[in-house]
């Protein structure tokens, strides 16, 4: 049955990408709603042959929406979603405003689709870099569960959204000029040049980015035994992250167990050719859906053979972001 949509956030990296997912997957719509902040409003949006006006995000904005798609930022989400709620409408949220509250499901449909049944009007997307280590995790972890995980991040520019996007090729371009480099997006000079994740840093030493993935691994996988540590780092790649992962399970696996696992997995393409030395670039996955694993491999330092490392990309617009709030909607 046809729904009414709204995208909240419509004119950004992720709102854009709502569209073109929408469209590719033939999502049935009655109608849209372009909104934006007031200083898109009135913008001309052309979707599929119709041109749309982008409208304000206000309270008032959802009267007769059955779904919305909000990615304007964990603000926005707390002001404007429980209004969205209160008018009929149930809210797939992007950001980080309610991951970890417990009365809202968080969900990867490929993991744990069954929680969007629990929902009460919200309905989260996690953490992009939480949504593309564990789609390629869960089906290892069904199979054998995972008692410790080390992971390091390598994410792209498009993670702090469509303007550090365009930062970065400035910047490129003021570093080969031999010009001062323009920092206002991004914390630090991130051409040719690699930083940690700048969220602020906790008590612990561990950045915001970095617990992000802790915690919502343990909610989505309905495990909070898992040990998990991670180092998230800022790499100057337009758009797909990649993740080293390293695992520890509770009885051996080989690699290739792991392999043939990994190969029937939803959502997942192996890119694992040793003898070329070809694995996983981010030129494979971006604009690609599904997430992108190599490097599959017995971790010796594990004993007992009950180690595996793994190399991951996963363009974190698509499947990251967009693709997998889509999902849901199709689910609802």
């Amino acid at each position: 049955m046809s729904k009414n949509l709204a995208i909240a956030g419509v004119t950004g990296a992720v709102g854009q990408e709502f569209l073109n997912i929408l469209a590719e997957r033939k999502f049935p719509f009655a109608s849209i709603k372009m909104l934006a902040s007031v200083r898109s409003a009135g913008k001309k949006i052309t979707f599929l042959g119709k041109e749309y006006t982008v409208e304000e995000l206000t309270k008032d904005s959802f009267a007769g929406v059955d779904i919305a798609l909000f990615s304007a930022g964990g603000s926005r989400s707390k002001e404007f979603a429980s209004a969205a709620v209160a008018a009929g409408a149930i809210v797939v949220d992007n950001s980080s405003a309610f991951r970890m509250d417990p009365t809202v499901p968080l969900v990867v449909p490929e993991i744990n689709a069954d929680a969007i049944g629990q929902h009460k009007g919200i309905i989260a997307n996690p953490n992009c870099s939480t949504i593309i280590a564990n789609v390629p995790l869960y089906p290892l972890h069904k199979a054998n569960p995972i008692k410790r995980l080390v992971i390091s991040t390598y994410q792209a520019a498009s993670g702090a959204g469509q303007s550090a996007m365009l930062e970065m090729i400035e910047q490129a371009r003021e570093v080969l000029a031999g010009q001062p480099v323009t920092c206002k997006t991004l914390k630090y000079q991130l051409a040719f040049n690699v930083y940690c994740h700048d969220s602020k840093i906790g008590p612990n030493g561990y950045n915001e980015e970095e617990m992000k993935m802790v915690h919502e691994t343990h909610k989505i996988f309905s495990c909070p035994d898992i040990a998990i540590t991670c180092t998230c780092v800022r790499v100057p790649v337009m758009r797909t992250h990649c993740e080293s992962i390293a695992i520890e399970f509770k009885d051996p696996m080989t690699p290739d167990q792991a392999r043939e696992l990994l190969a029937a997995a939803p959502g997942v393409s192996i890119i694992d050719d040793r003898e070329k030395n070809r694995f996983p670039m981010p030129i494979d996955a971006t604009g690609n859906d599904n997430v992108y694993v190599g490097r599959i491999r017995q971790d010796e330092s594990v004993p007992g053979n009950r180690g595996i490392n793994l190399w991951v990309a996963g363009d974190q617009i698509r499947k990251g972001a967009a693709l997998n709030a889509v999902q849901i909607a199709e689910l609802l």
